[in-house]
């Protein structure tokens, strides 16, 4: 296995450290993981987690069904008399 010396600024190696806590991992492996990350070509773990977070988004004729009644627009030959 590799080993790279990196070398950081007090202020980025703090917000790293806070970062590495908040998953609870090592700073070597919270490292590890943002390169994987970076070079894998895949969704991310933490985009994937998202999935079901939410739910379903609506079609557009469930969005459609829960608005107002549309006004009356014209049509090609500049009717109103109906809506579009």
């Amino acid at each position: 296995m590799g080993q790279v010396t990196i070398y950081l600024q007090d202020e980025i190696e703090a917000k790293m450290c806070r970062a590495a806590e908040d998953e609870h991992l090592s700073k070597s492996k919270w490292i590890t993981n943002l390169i994987k990350d970076k070079v894998a070509g895949e969704w991310s773990a933490s985009f994937v987690k998202l999935a079901g977070a939410w739910e379903d988004f609506p079609t557009a004729e469930e969005i459609r069904d829960s608005q107002y009644v549309d006004i009356a627009r014209e049509d090609e030959e500049g009717n109103t008399d109906r809506c579009i």
